[in-house]
């Protein structure tokens, strides 16, 4: 089942349909970014790499050091905050993980330094706001550096230190990417990824690929579902389409085929190419959020009339009347027959809604 929101309707959103005028759209500086690599032995911090100036690390590397003495650190699992240092930025968003070497080097470079058995990793830029809606990717990219440490790195200037200067072009900006890709298009993305519609990109480099497929988990509603529904709408779209939609990068602009949309769909890519003017990775993943939190809201609206309307046929018309205003009712109403397989008298009211849109298609 799908997260109730609190109070249902009586929630109110940062952002309408069309990504909204709250304060969240309000551009967020970013200004530099900055990294740290410690090693961590006998609750002492060893500096192995930062692209921090000499003041502005001390004072950091302390603001570290309380931390860990609070035990505020858990291995592979990141925390954000905001740190004052004296560079131009003032107060600072800043990421930092903990990260246990689970095989040392066989030839460690430096005996005291790269041989520890865990290090903290340290990201700052943007605000603690902005950041921590990209915790989950950066911890993914931690692990990664993680693997590299134990296999790949031979010296901390040929890999350590330019996978830890590429943080925030590797781990924030993908979203941006895609939007200042696709424009208009990128309806066609947000429709694919609520609706679970299987995607195939051809012609790609690598890391347009890797950014279409992070956008596409990140915009899709995996996590707030249940598994077993999202397996069986998974199965249902390849079943129902015998398609992916297919995205081919081999122009300056990318072509799609087999793709679809909706209303709702094309009032959020408003939203973003909107928002594109700013410039500002932390918008865009804001409003992505916002997105799919109208989305849930919309889901658990639809599910609600129809528990009404297993009693009350007035209900079943106000069923109707939601599914064909609210822009996305070939989405919702996949997502609840899913949900509702198991229960006949809901799944009654579904049907009835299906043989409804149907007549309204072909009307």
């Amino acid at each position: 089942m799908l997260p109730a929101l609190p109070d249902g309707e009586e929630r109110e959103l940062e952002s309408s349909e069309e990504g909204g005028t709250g304060e969240e759209r309000r551009p967020e500086r970013h200004g530099s970014t900055y990294h740290s690599l410690y090693g961590y032995r006998s609750r002492s911090l060893t500096l192995l790499d930062t692209n921090l100036p000499t003041e502005a690390e001390t004072e950091f590397r302390s603001f570290i050091a309380k931390r860990l003495t609070k035990g505020a650190l858990f291995e592979g699992m990141g925390n954000v905050a905001s740190v004052d240092l004296s560079i131009p930025e003032c107060k600072v968003g800043c990421y930092y993980c903990l990260l246990k070497q689970e095989n040392l080097l066989e030839t460690p470079i430096l005996e005291s330094d790269i041989n520890a058995a865990e290090y903290v990793v340290c990201f700052l830029g943007g605000s603690e706001k902005g950041l921590e809606l990209f915790r989950l990717e950066l911890d993914k990219y931690i692990q990664s550096l993680k693997l590299n440490l134990d296999v790949e790195q031979k010296t901390l200037e040929t890999y350590v230190n330019p996978y830890l200067r590429s943080w925030f072009e590797n781990s924030i900006c993908p979203i941006q990417r895609v939007v200042q890709l696709f424009q208009e298009k990128l309806a066609f993305l947000l429709h694919a990824a609520l609706s679970y519609t299987p995607v195939e990109v051809k012609n790609a480099d690598e890391r347009t690929e890797k950014d279409i497929n992070r956008f596409l988990a990140a915009a899709s509603l995996q996590g707030l579902v249940q598994e077993g529904t999202m397996t069986s709408l998974c199965i249902a779209m390849t079943e129902e389409q015998h398609k992916s939609m297919i995205i081919d990068c081999s122009g300056p602009q990318p072509q799609l085929h087999n793709a679809g949309s909706n209303r709702f769909c094309e009032d959020w890519m408003h939203a973003f190419v909107n928002g594109a003017e700013g410039g500002n990775p932390f918008l865009f993943r804001q409003i992505l959020e916002n997105f799919k939190l109208k989305a849930i809201q919309d889901i658990n609206n639809l599910k609600r009339f129809i528990r009404q309307a297993e009693m009350n046929h007035y209900a079943l018309f106000k069923c109707y009347m939601f599914l064909k205003n609210c822009g996305s009712g070939d989405i919702l109403l996949k997502i609840v027959k899913v949900e509702h397989a198991e229960m006949p008298e809901a799944r009654n009211v579904v049907t009835v809604l299906e043989e409804f849109m149907r007549e309204t298609a072909v009307a």
